[in-house]
């Protein structure tokens, strides 16, 4: 069993950048591929970037060039950096690990989950 927890989240005028980590506990997660998703009020889950063991990398088209996922396996943790913040950039985000070293997409080929962290970008 892995738990996550995210924590970096906050509030930041548009424009501005924020860090997000990740941390796991409970086992190891360095052969698990790893993933950030996002959820604002009222719509659904969306991928933000993916990362497998190896560090290849996947982002959505919405934040190429402005976010970057990468992990650090001595510390157990995954880091998902995001510049140039833009107001539809605000919601809760979420740090998810699978099973597989695949990376993924899709929020059903996670299996564990953090409890979310709010991130608010000002106009």
């Amino acid at each position: 069993q892995v738990q996550l927890v995210e924590s970096g989240g906050g509030l930041v005028q548009a424009g501005g950048s924020l860090r997000l980590s990740c941390a796991a506990s409970g086992r190891t997660f360095v052969r698990n591929a790893v993933g950030w998703f996002r959820q604002a009020p009222g719509q659904e889950r969306e991928f933000v970037a993916a990362i497998t063991w190896s560090e290849v990398t996947d982002h959505a088209d919405s934040v190429k060039g402005r976010f970057t996922i990468s992990r650090d396996n001595t510390k157990n943790t995954v880091y998902l950096q995001m510049n140039s913040l833009k107001p539809e950039d605000t919601a809760v985000y979420y740090c998810a690990a699978r099973r597989s070293s695949i990376r993924a997409t899709m929020s059903v080929d996670y299996s564990y989950w953090g409890q979310g962290t709010q991130v608010t970008v000002s106009s």
